[in-house]
């Protein structure tokens, strides 16, 4: 089961508890939770620093995520990406489509900016 939290800081939503997987076994439960979850919300940013292993299963739920948010108006950001998970986000692209950060300082900061 997928069980994420979420806090709210200065209007910016951040995600947290995401599962250590994130593959073909749990990707729908994580696309209907993060939709319930979210629905309504603007600014997103998702820690990514427990995702230990992601498929591309995984990427289309995150994908699906940042679409959901994009057509409701919103932005979808990532910070803490471990090395597994970086190595397929630049191997299926996805590091053009969603912006990604070392810290959650360095995301937080970059909604500030904008």
């Amino acid at each position: 089961m997928v069980k994420l939290n979420l806090k709210e800081t200065s209007g910016i939503t951040v995600v947290t508890a995401l599962p250590e997987v994130l593959d073909a076994g749990n990707a729908a439960q994580f696309k209907a939770e993060t939709a319930r979850l979210l629905d309504g919300k603007r600014q997103v940013l998702l820690d990514m620093s427990t995702v230990l292993f992601i498929d591309s299963a995984g990427c289309g739920a995150l994908i699906t995520t940042l679409w959901h948010l994009k057509d409701a108006g919103g932005v979808l950001k990532f910070f803490g990406v471990g090395k597994q998970a970086s190595r397929v986000f630049e191997l299926v692209r996805m590091c053009k489509i969603i912006e990604m950060y070392k810290t959650r300082k360095q995301a937080l900061d970059s909604f500030r900016l904008e």
